[in-house]
């Protein structure tokens, strides 16, 4: 039972850290909340489970959304991020049943009602239904938890509150809580770092080939605190933010649904095939390599240097399937069987140049970012910002990700905020701005009159659902009564 209660060769902190410490210990067990808009969702959960079930949950389990401040689309490839968690979340009424079977509703009743037998499914990537996350969780415990034998049966109601297909990780925040519903309706004392890696890899069988920032941020989050997450091994940094700032989050309420087609998966094959072609260039063994954070380990070079090392062998062009094969001195059915996902195999030209570019320079730009917040020297509020906004662009030239309704939200912020960028994998979605604390609610009405008025979609609804403030928030825990 859960208790009660860069990647580079410059970089190397001692490995006897207390957060490291509490990163193997399990999620929280927490009394459940019974006052504020928690304690009403909650309570409001509860009514719909016990409607549903014909009796009450045994507990229940939260998980958060987040942000990402800095570091797109290079978890991975091995790179570290810096996301924080956020106050929205996902929460799970759960109760276990003598059926073995999966019983699964949510109070948003346009998430129609599944059952399942919890011991014997199949997840169906090309369907995108919201019930698969919650399959990913499910088969993640079964598969990696260790459980002597089959699975209870359990019977779940969920509501959540993250804005869906925005970039603020509704869908891994699902995972996440299913996970955690399972290991602690089984007995299962999960350290956290544990329940997170087991997480990234199971929401692979969405078919998304994610890099783990979102299951990592999920369960080692802190209140008040962002956190530098890096990998291989997984570890969480608690960074403090320069006093005087905001972040504000925006939705472009264009949705993107990252599971739903291939951009987001040809962005990870590009990144390995620019690996294995520059790998090949610098005399190694280009089958060994899939991402370029390993690469850059083994040619021992700095993050400056794989950027010029990117500009002297990839060209600023697409790249032909054919080509990328012959680079390789093998064959494109080669690169079908053995490098590329399912469902980018038809893809048949690849971005290269621009698409390592972007990892090398982003990933710099977070130990950058994460350098200035621990000088806090005076403009450090301007420099993050700077920072921010280049990030932004870098996503919306060189990786080819952003959307109008997003670049249109960075370019209103200009002037009342200190730099903004897309969070998230893009192509909709919300952008994060940071603002200085003083100018934070000018800046919201500025998007209100100048963007959301405009906006259909906005109409005749609470703008807060798609603008507001945000804070680090806590980690993903269990509540008991």
């Amino acid at each position: 039972m859960p208790e009660m209660v860069q990647t580079s060769q410059w970089h190397n902190e001692a490995t006897d850290n207390p957060e490291s410490e509490m990163n193997t210990k399990s999620p929280p067990v927490v009394k459940v909340p019974t006052d504020g808009e928690q304690g009403q969702r909650v309570a409001a959960l509860e009514e719909s489970f016990t409607t549903e079930f014909s009796h009450p949950p045994q507990f229940f389990v939260r998980a958060p959304g987040r942000v990402n401040l800095i570091g797109e689309h290079i978890d991975y490839c091995g790179y570290a991020v810096f996301p924080m968690a956020v106050e929205q979340d996902i929460i799970m009424a759960v109760a276990t049943n003598s059926s073995s079977k999966l019983n699964l509703c949510n109070v948003d009743q346009s998430y129609l009602s599944y059952s399942c037998d919890i011991n014997n499914f199949e997840i169906d990537p090309s369907v995108a239904v919201w019930h698969n996350y919650v399959l990913c969780g499910i088969r993640g415990i079964r598969e990696e938890g260790g459980l002597a034998g089959p699975l209870t049966g359990l019977n779940i109601a969920v509501s959540g509150n993250i804005p869906p297909s925005s970039g603020l990780s509704s869908s891994s925040a699902l995972v996440c809580a299913t996970a955690l519903a399972v290991a602690h309706a089984h007995d299962l004392s999960l350290a956290k770092d544990m329940l997170a890696e087991i997480c990234a890899r199971c929401e692979r069988h969405v078919g998304t080939q994610g890099g783990g920032m979102d299951q990592a941020i999920a369960f080692l989050a802190t209140a008040g605190e962002a956190k530098m997450i890096e990998f291989n091994p997984l570890k969480a940094t608690a960074v403090q933010l320069p006093a005087g700032g905001t972040f504000v989050v925006a939705n472009s309420l264009a949705q993107a649904n990252k599971a739903a087609n291939s951009n987001y998966n040809c962005r990870v094959m590009e990144c390995r095939l620019a690996t294995k072609i520059i790998a090949k260039r610098a005399g190694l063994s280009w089958e060994n390599y899939q991402r370029l954070g390993e690469l850059q380990v083994a040619v021992k070079k700095s993050l400056p240097e794989m950027v010029e090392m990117v500009k002297e062998i990839l060209e600023p062009r697409p790249y032909t399937k054919q080509e990328v094969a012959t680079l390789l001195d093998t064959t494109t059915n080669h690169l079908d069987n053995m490098v590329l996902s399912e469902n980018t195999r038809n893809i048949q030209e690849f971005y290269l140049h621009d698409r390592a570019l972007h990892v090398f320079s982003e990933a710099n730009r977070v130990w950058e970012f994460r350098r200035v917040c621990e000088e806090g020297r005076e403009g450090a509020l301007h420099k993050l910002g700077r920072i921010m906004l280049a990030s932004h662009r870098s996503t919306q030239h060189m990786y080819n990700c952003s959307h109008p309704k997003l670049d249109q939200l960075v370019d209103l912020s200009e002037g009342l905020a200190l730099g903004g960028r897309l969070t998230g994998a893009g192509w909709g979605g919300c952008m994060v701005a940071l603002v200085e604390e003083s100018k934070a609610e000018e800046y919201k009405r500025k998007l209100e009159k100048e963007f959301y008025s405009h906006e259909p979609a906005a109409k005749g609804k609470n703008i807060s659902a798609f603008l507001f403030s945000t804070r680090p928030g806590p980690a993903a825990c269990v509540y008991i009564k």
